[in-house]
């Protein structure tokens, strides 16, 4: 039998808050973090609004001799990690560190540390590179540096896959205490690249919105949505096994019942236009959740405001759920915070997990008319208060990778 998995600890740090304390009060307000780039000057880009983060002093978060060795995304992973570690209540010289492990990701890394030290080199100062150039670099460093401050053991792992990698990374720690490879599991993703070369990288893509009002660029699912918005940031909670989370008399916030994992096998940066994959990845979370479509009360959607993505998820969410579509909530947290790529599962089940806990779904701010396809109710103008028995949380990355998690409201009369 499969051990039963529930999440005792949360952590964030996102563009309108850098705890959960301040990130939840911010969504419950409607705030939009989103405005103009001010980590580099933009007068050749034509996109000029990002969703940063703002006011983070990562020596207050961390160790600072260690947090000078860490670039922004890996420092985010550590402040969120350390703050589900502490709001789990979590204490290593009662556990068996090998029995508690990290898997936290990151889509890209840090862009930044390549454009710092290429910069070097182009000006023929090869020899002046810094020697942690790669370790600051790398995406596993996310995780190895959470690993390292909080004396974690265990399995200790990175899934990236683009902006699916935070959801991934919450299922497969899921599947590592459901399997007894751990009791303890910190997971979730981390994301920093608005700078020169992410910016001029998706921008080339034809990715983000050039939208100029903060309060219009990111809308998902309007008719006159035109890209999504970079954002930055890290989402990490605690998973933890149930019987252990008893013992020692851990905040249960709810219960994690089911993970789909699907691949499109159609277009390297269109999801399938039929939304097939994504529609299997919520019918396995379903299916192992033991729920029919009736069940589910709400769906935190990746809905980045892109035609593509929206339109196909929409699709996606009628297949997986038939009649039952017209009847579920469905909102998008990057109208927002915009989008944090690696990071924006792991703040999606943030809020995925408050919502359940308070009964409460957040409105897809700034968005105001749908286009005719995208008919479904996606808590336009209001925010939505409900018993949020089943939330389906999902993430769809480049390369056709799809994700969804199933979170179930934790009844102590289930045990």
């Amino acid at each position: 039998m499969k051990r039963r998995v529930v999440v005792t600890g949360l952590g964030a740090v996102t563009p309108i808050g850098n705890t959960v304390p301040e990130f939840w009060q911010s969504i419950r307000e409607g705030r939009v973090g989103i405005g103009e780039i001010t980590r580099f000057d933009t007068e050749n880009y034509k996109v000029k609004l990002a969703a940063e983060v703002k006011d983070f002093d990562a020596a207050e978060r961390m160790d600072p001799k260690g947090a000078k060795r860490m670039e922004p995304f890996a420092q985010y992973a550590v402040a969120a990690a350390k703050e589900a570690f502490a709001d789990a209540g979590l204490d290593m010289t009662k556990e068996d560190p090998f029995r508690a492990g990290v898997i936290v990701g990151s889509g890209i890394g840090s862009l930044e540390t390549v454009e710092k030290e290429y910069e070097k080199i182009l000006k023929g100062n090869a020899k002046r590179v810094a020697p942690l150039m790669v370790p600051k670099m790398i995406s596993n460093m996310a995780a190895g540096n959470i690993s390292i401050q909080l004396g974690l053991r265990g399995k200790c792992t990175n899934v990236v896959t683009a902006c699916a990698s935070g959801t991934h990374c919450i299922g497969d720690a899921f599947r590592a205490i459901q399997y007894d490879d751990a009791d303890i599991m910190l997971a979730g993703g981390a994301e920093s690249c608005i700078c020169p070369t992410g910016v001029a990288g998706f921008q080339a893509l034809t990715a983000l919105t050039t939208e100029t009002d903060p309060a219009r660029a990111s809308i998902p699912f309007d008719k006159d949505r035109s890209g999504f918005v970079l954002g930055e940031g890290a989402g990490v909670v605690v998973l933890e096994e149930l019987q252990h989370a008893l013992a020692r008399g851990a905040h249960i916030y709810a219960e994690l019942k089911g993970y789909g994992a699907t691949g499109d096998a159609f277009h390297i940066t269109s999801p399938c236009e039929d939304g097939s994959g994504a529609a299997k990845a919520m019918e396995l979370a379903m299916k192992e959740g033991g729920i029919d479509p009736s069940q589910v009360d709400y769906i935190n959607a990746h809905g980045t405001a892109t035609h593509h993505n929206d339109l196909y998820e929409t699709r996606a969410i009628k297949v997986a759920l038939g009649d039952a579509a017209k009847d579920v909530v469905i909102n998008s947290t990057k109208s927002m915070i915009g989008h944090l790529l690696g990071a924006a599962g792991g703040v999606e089940f943030v809020v995925c997990a408050k919502a359940v806990e308070e009964n409460y779904i957040h409105q897809t701010v700034g968005t105001r008319e749908t286009d005719e396809e995208c008919d479904l109710n996606y808590a336009i103008g209001a925010p939505v208060e409900k018993e949020i028995r089943y939330a389906l949380t999902n993430s769809l990355g480049f390369g056709g990778h799809n994700a969804c998690l199933l979170i179930q409201k934790y009844e102590e009369s289930s045990r």
